[in-house]
């Protein structure tokens, strides 16, 4: 498959000037289905199903990646550190999602973006970052961290988990549990008004088959727990619960793109 660069270039606008796109790319899309909490800090579940995308440079080591990565887009890759520009879709949030939310202000639908740092310690672990800046839906900076172990029990399927954790501004904050007083008066809820911090902590587990050199087909289970300012949102609180569990599948096809 061959594509003109300025294509490529239009797929991320923020590369920097002097990156060199011409030569050969590949380009993972999939899709994953999920049973999750409706909300974070529900106790109602949900079935959903959400894309897959990665980019990246071909020939170059790449022994893991997670479907916890936002879509993201490798500008530095060596066979010890990947790093590049991230981001990912943020879906809305109103009283549609649950009636747990009747009162309380709407979450619009919009996005996250910002960049990531893989780093590959061993050639069984890997660390990953990601910060992102929010846009539309809040005005917060979110950053996840991650760390994953992982081996293969045969030629063709992998193992891999690790712990996760996430801390965000006072904007993520303020717009998934915060509860001014109008939304107080609506919904019930005592008022509450979040800071920064820490807003979970977890792990999570995957298998994954490679089904074909292009295609991959995984399993996956995690639980995180809500910690500071999310766990002591009056809507946790009083409606829901710190505890949150998701287990899914996915699948993705892998082809390569040659830039002139």
């Amino acid at each position: 498959m061959r594509l003109p660069a300025r294509f490529l270039l239009s797929l991320v606008t923020l590369l920097p000037a002097h990156t060199v796109l011409a030569g050969d790319w590949y380009v993972k899309l999939g899709a994953q289905g999920v049973s999750e909490p409706s909300y974070e800090g529900s106790t109602e579940r949900k079935i959903g199903v959400a894309p897959t995308i990665s980019i990246g440079r071909e020939g170059n080591t790449q022994p893991f990646s997670s479907r916890n990565d936002s879509p993201s887009f490798g500008l530095v890759e060596t066979d010890a550190v990947r790093a590049g520009v991230a981001g990912r879709l943020v879906w809305g949030r109103d009283s549609g999602t649950s009636d747990d939310l009747k009162g309380l202000s709407d979450v619009k639908f919009g996005a996250e973006v910002g960049g990531f740092v893989d780093v590959y310690p061993t050639d069984c672990l890997r660390v990953r970052g990601e910060l992102r800046q929010g846009v539309r839906s809040h005005d917060g900076l979110v950053a996840d961290v991650a760390a994953d172990a992982f081996t293969d029990i045969a030629p063709d399927l992998q193992v891999s988990g690790g712990p996760r954790a996430r801390y965000a501004t006072s904007g993520y904050s303020r717009a998934y549990y915060g509860v001014n007083a109008t939304e107080s008066a609506a919904s019930g809820l005592a008022q509450y008004d979040p800071g920064a911090g820490w807003q979970s902590v977890g792990a999570g587990a995957a298998i994954t088959w490679n089904a074909t050199e292009r295609l991959q087909a995984s399993a996956f289970a995690e639980y995180k727990r809500l910690v500071g300012p999310a766990a002591d949102s009056s809507l946790v609180q009083e409606r829901g619960t710190p505890n949150q569990f998701l287990v899914g599948v996915g699948a993705s096809y892998k082809f390569g793109v040659q830039v002139d």
